[in-house]
C-alpha cells in the first residue's frame, strides 16, 4: 500500500469511527494538570486502576500543583498506590513539578506555550516520559496538535496491514499526523458536510467514551479536536474489538477495512 493509500485510508477510519461513535471526549479530567498525573498513572495500568488514585488524591485536596509539591513522597506513595508502580510514579511526578518550577516558573501556561516540538523534547529528557506519555500531556492538556500512540493503535494497523510490526513509533504518529491534518483543516474551515457528522456528545452504544468534562470540553483547534477523537476512537476499537489474544471483528466499524473482506 503506497504512503498516499495508507492516509487515505486513516481517514476513512476516522470517518467510519466518529459516525459510529462519535466524540469521545478524551481526557476525563477537571485541570491540565490532572490530565498531567493521569498521564504518568496510566502507565502499566488500567485507567480504572488511574481513577482510584486520582479520587484518593482529590480527597486527601492534592491534586493540584501546590499540593503535589508540598506533599510527602511517603503520602503520595500510599495515596497512589492502586495505580502500581506508586514509588516510581511518585519520584517521576516530584521532579515534573520541579522541572516545571526551575523553568517554567510553576506556570503550566508558560509550559504550554512553548512550540510543540521543543516541549516535546524537553518531556522525554524526563525520567519517567516516554513518546506516548509525551505526547498526552501536550495534546490532552497543553491543546497541541500531536497524535498519541499506542498499542491499540499500533494492533489495529498490523492487522489492517497498513504498516508492519516493525514499525517505529515515530511512523505511525507521523502518518496519522499527515493523514488528518486535512480532515482537521477542512472542519477548520466549515468544509465538512454537517449533515455526515454525529453530534458532538458520545453516542449511545459507544465503547470508551467518558462524560463530557472541563478538560474535554476545552476550546481547541479543529485538528487538535480530530487527533483528540481519533485517538479515543482508535482506544475503543482496539479494547472491545480488535483485542490482543481473542480479536471480535463482528460489530466493529472498522471490519469493513480487513484486507481479507475487501
Amino acid at each position: 500500500m503506497s504512503l498516499i493509500n495508507k492516509r487515505e485510508e486513516i481517514r476513512k477510519y476516522y470517518a467510519a469511527l466518529y459516525r459510529a461513535w462519535g466524540a469521545q471526549h478524551w481526557w476525563p479530567a477537571k485541570t491540565p494538570f490532572e490530565v498531567i498525573v493521569g498521564a504518568y498513572l496510566t502507565q502499566n495500568t488500567a485507567w480504572n486502576n488511574v481513577e482510584r488514585a486520582l479520587a484518593s488524591l482529590s480527597r486527601a485536596n492534592l491534586l493540584s500543583l501546590e499540593g503535589i509539591r508540598k506533599v510527602r513522597v511517603s503520602q503520595l506513595e500510599r495515596l497512589i498506590r492502586p495505580s502500581g508502580y506508586f514509588r516510581q510514579k511518585a519520584k517521576r511526578l516530584k521532579l515534573f513539578v520541579k522541572f516545571l518550577d526551575q523553568h517554567y516558573n510553576g506556570s503550566l501556561d508558560q509550559l504550554f506555550s512553548q512550540p510543540a516540538n521543543r516541549l516535546r523534547e524537553q518531556l522525554l529528557e524526563l525520567n519517567g516520559i516516554g513518546p506516548e506519555t509525551a505526547d498526552s500531556i501536550l495534546l490532552y492538556a497543553g491543546n497541541h496538535p500531536v497524535f498519541v500512540v499506542d498499542a491499540y493503535t499500533r494492533r489495529i494497523l498490523v492487522r489492517h496491514e497498513i504498516l508492519p510490526e516493525t514499525a517505529g513509533y515515530e511512523d505511525i504518529r507521523s502518518l496519522f499526523q499527515e493523514a488528518l491534518q486535512s480532515v482537521g483543516e477542512l472542519e477548520q474551515n466549515g468544509r465538512i458536510d454537517e449533515s455526515s457528522q454525529p453530534e458532538s456528545r458520545p453516542k449511545s452504544g459507544s465503547p470508551v467514551a467518558h462524560k463530557p468534562s472541563a478538560v474535554s470540553s476545552a476550546k481547541r483547534t479543529a485538528l487538535v479536536q480530530v487527533f483528540n477523537d481519533m485517538h479515543g476512537l482508535m482506544v475503543g476499537v482496539g479494547k472491545h474489538y480488535c483485542k490482543k489474544s481473542q480479536p471480535q471483528c463482528d460489530g466493529c466499524p472498522l471490519q469493513p477495512f480487513l484486507p481479507s473482506i475487501k
